[in-house]
């Protein structure tokens, strides 16, 4: 579930930013604001930005507009979180199959001062029980593993989906108690 490859580029001249993660079988592509934007305006000009079908039923789970609309807010007046916001997993393409979007992950901002980052993470309906999702976390708890400031990652999720726990177990997570939220559990992985 590590990553494979790392590439940040932040060159302010060079157009947007850009930041990839490659697993075994996707390509996470951090959100810029040109991708928000793209998503917030249709399915098709996101899909023309990252290379790939965006399936119908998009935005998944959890990751809705009013999250797309707060990660674009807070990208537009501090970009320095770039990278520690969205992102999207992208199926390469295979097999006489194009490329495709299955999920949308990331963090919910910078390490706090404790050093703590939170991971989350929605996978399209029709891609889901495939192991995307472990892939994903896996790979996005080793990108801030990569960074000395980040002591742990926490990640929530409802008490009713075993799926999800399932995958925080998968990738070391240990159950640390409810979470802030009525109905949800709080998982930790340190260091």
């Amino acid at each position: 579930m590590s990553t494979t490859s790392c590439e940040d580029a932040a060159d302010p001249g060079a157009g947007p930013p850009v930041a990839t993660l490659r697993t075994a079988r996707l390509d996470l592509v951090a959100a810029s604001l040109a991708h928000l934007d793209a998503e917030l305006e249709s399915p098709g000009r996101l899909a023309a930005l990252l290379g790939a079908q965006v399936p119908e039923d998009w935005p998944p789970g959890e990751y809705d507009r009013p999250a797309i609309e707060l990660f674009r807010a807070t990208m537009a007046e501090r970009p320095e979180v770039f990278g520690w916001l969205g992102w999207y997993a992208i199926l390469r393409a295979g097999a006489g199959r194009p490329a495709i979007v299955v999920a949308a992950a990331g963090y919910l901002g910078p390490p706090d001062a404790e050093g703590a980052v939170e991971v989350g993470y929605s996978v399209a309906a029709a891609h889901r029980s495939r192991g995307y999702a472990s892939e994903v976390v896996g790979a996005l708890v080793a990108r801030a593993f990569s960074r000395p400031d980040v002591a742990r990652v926490i990640a929530h999720t409802s008490a009713d989906n075993l799926a999800s726990s399932r995958v925080l177990e998968r990738c070391g997570f240990s159950p640390d108690g409810p979470g802030a939220e009525p109905g949800t559990l709080r998982f930790v992985l340190s260091r």
